[in-house]
């Protein structure tokens, strides 16, 4: 189990090619190829946790299991997302799944995605297929994350410290879409 502070920010992908080729030019190596991953939310009735700024997730990535709970760091001021996270990989997701059910967490959101991670000198940027669209991260250092940054062509301007639910939810809200989650399959169906 480790625990740490993430520091990264988000940034919308227009040309995922292009991201791969520039990263592979400034020297990154991928470390885990397009690979798929499905994540599900938990909190107690209320949502205690939510209120607090807090995620408590449950991620299937390929065939790993990890346990993860974010929170937010005193120290989160700039343009950059800094959490306090702590996870461990766990055996079986669906138990763990059947534990939390049974003291009382609900699932209240599930998103997935396809994701490739790339590894750098102070920390590594990941590419994000997602059923409303693209996303990098680049996660490290404050500075590293902005030399990166300026080096991709992304401005401060075009980060984001969003979380996915609510990247979704404004999806949501400017497209009129009734899906409740951010799956493929929902989101499919609700174009259909």
């Amino acid at each position: 189990m480790s625990s740490s502070h993430e520091t990264e920010i988000k940034f919308r992908i227009t040309d995922l090619p292009a991201l791969a080729a520039k990263l592979s030019q400034l020297g990154f190596a991928e470390i885990t190829s397009r690979t798929h991953e499905m994540n599900v939310l938990f909190d107690l009735p209320g949502r205690p946790l939510r209120a607090r700024g807090d995620i408590l997730r449950i991620r299937k990535y390929g065939d790993s299991w990890v346990l993860t709970h974010k929170a937010k760091s005193a120290s989160c001021n700039g343009p950059h997302k800094v959490r306090v996270e702590t996870e461990t990989k766990v055996d079986d997701g669906t138990k763990l799944e059947a534990i939390l059910r049974a003291l009382q967490f609900e699932p209240v959101f599930r998103y997935e995605k396809f994701r490739a991670e790339w590894k750098g000198e102070q920390g590594h940027v990941v590419i994000d297929e997602t059923p409303i669209g693209n996303f990098g991260e680049i996660e490290g250092p404050s500075e590293w994350i902005d030399k990166v940054a300026h080096d991709l062509g992304i401005s401060p301007a075009d980060y984001s410290t969003d979380t996915y639910a609510g990247l979704f939810y404004s999806w949501k809200e400017r497209t009129g879409s009734p899906a409740n989650e951010m799956t493929f399959a929902a989101i499919g169906a609700s174009k259909a």
